[in-house]
């Protein structure tokens, strides 16, 4: 299957781009740093060079592709939320993925006749804060300024819905990966043997370990089935004291000092409500068509994780 990959030098999307190749697919990588996405794979991966952003001949790519993974957004820990990088945010998000979705409805359909493919990145904070809640994909939207985010990038999707595309909207959760992203952010504190609960504790990290999420993407893919959105989440969430009690066994570090949310804040700014309030989703349509989690348990995910 030739595939159109948007993000795919990312924390994520690397990793999927590796997954594809091992698995014989020919993945055609959209990006804005067309040097960096060829150092990584060389004459393995088809690079074509653009900004998702704006509308342009990258876009003639996808005729030629029978599937389209939309992964493009700004990372929400790279910048303190000041209103500009908000912006990028959103930009980043609903304006990519439009442009994504008006070329792949020009050309629905395959040199074979069947329909094509969209698997598009959103987001849990589409539930908003919720407390110990249980969420599905069928629980409302939220109305934080996440959760409005995530309403428009969905949305986004609407004209490849219309033509008849299979489209399913992956709501990413808190992608576990010592590379990057929040666990990254929450390791430093035991690195310095002061790691333990944020804020009240009692707030739910809805984790996936970074094979998962993989996984889930390409079960996505290749299942006919899956339609709509989909929780990227793995089914046992814990409380942040869970994650930290679990995290310190997992490196070997201490876990009982106390982080107050306002000390987080000021370290990452508004990007700390993330972390602070937290959600309790659940993968409820992965694990009704059949997905089967190969780190269901945060404990496994961690140890495997620092494994190396």
């Amino acid at each position: 299957m030739r595939v159109f990959v948007t993000g795919g030098t990312g924390l994520v999307g690397g990793r999927l781009v590796k997954k594809l190749l091992e698995r014989g697919d020919q993945p055609v990588v959209l990006t804005r740093r067309a040097d960096v996405a060829k150092e990584m794979w060389g004459s393995d991966v088809a690079v074509v060079s653009g900004d998702p952003m704006q509308a342009g001949t990258w876009s003639e790519s996808i005729r030629e592709c029978d599937a389209v993974i939309n992964l493009v957004g700004e990372g929400v820990f790279n910048r303190r939320w000041k209103s500009w990088f908000k912006q990028m945010l959103v930009d980043s998000r609903v304006r990519s993925t439009a442009n994504v979705a008006a070329a792949l409805a020009k050309e629905p359909r395959n040199a074979g006749g069947a329909a094509k493919v969209l698997v598009s990145a959103s987001a849990i904070g589409i539930y908003g804060s919720t407390g110990d809640q249980e969420l599905t994909e069928a629980s409302p939207a939220g109305d934080d300024f996440l959760a409005k985010l995530c309403i428009d990038w969905e949305k986004a999707t609407q004209p490849v819905q219309q033509a008849g595309v299979r489209t399913v909207i992956v709501r990413v959760g808190v992608v576990l990966d010592r590379n990057g992203g929040a666990l990254k952010k929450m390791l430093t504190p035991f690195k310095m043997f002061v790691g333990g609960t944020i804020g009240s504790g009692k707030q739910y990290v809805s984790w996936i370990h970074h094979a998962d999420m993989v996984g889930l993407l390409l079960f996505a893919l290749d299942n006919a089935q899956a339609a709509g959105p989909l929780n990227g989440t793995a089914p046992n969430p814990v409380n942040n004291k869970q994650f930290a009690k679990a995290l310190g066994r997992a490196v070997h570090r201490p876990s009982f000092f106390w982080t107050p949310g306002f000390m987080l804040r000021m370290a990452l700014g508004q990007a700390a409500n993330i972390i602070t309030t937290g959600q309790r989703v659940l993968p409820k349509k992965a694990l009704d068509l059949g997905y089967s989690f190969k780190f269901p348990e945060i404990d496994g995910a961690l140890k495997d994780i620092f494994s190396d």
